[in-house]
């Protein structure tokens, strides 16, 4: 997605439910899978927030589910970090099909699902939020560029 992060999955079939399509919960796992790839990305992996430690914690989830997803079906997930003030930011998501040559499916029939997730940075020691996340994951990462993208 050329300027944004976004990785890339394939629907396998234990991920299918009774109605042929991906499960609701599946979404929640894609969207968990991007922010982990994108934030290891950036130089802020699970390991490297442990051995500074802090941890990045969900607080809040929607998705919103526009077009099914179904077996063998790829799909591109971007992710996009807003900070802004306060303890939280939030990581988004957009997941959209991927023709067979690669190439995302036309803007129509592209989009499969929202996500949207309200994220804090957590102080392991003191078990509550940190402040100002930004300053801190851009301080952590070494990539900070990838995790200010929009």
């Amino acid at each position: 997605m050329g300027d944004r992060f976004s990785v890339r999955v394939a629907v396998r079939s234990y991920e299918i439910d009774l109605n042929g399509h991906v499960n609701h919960a599946i979404y929640h796992r894609y969207g968990e899978h991007a922010r982990t790839e994108h934030l290891t990305a950036a130089g802020c992996s699970m390991a490297r927030c442990l051995e500074h430690g802090v941890g990045i914690v969900l607080l809040e989830t929607h998705v919103r589910f526009l077009r099914e997803l179904r077996h063998g079906d790829v799909v591109d997930i971007d992710s996009r970090l807003t900070f802004g003030a306060g303890k939280t930011f939030e990581i988004a998501h957009t997941l959209r099909r991927v023709t067979a040559d690669g190439e995302v499916a036309g803007e129509q029939d592209a989009v499969a699902a929202e996500i949207t997730c309200r994220m804090g940075l957590l102080d392991s020691a003191t078990r509550r939020l940190v402040p100002e996340p930004r300053a801190r994951l851009v301080e952590l990462a070494t990539l900070p560029e990838l995790l200010l993208q929009k």
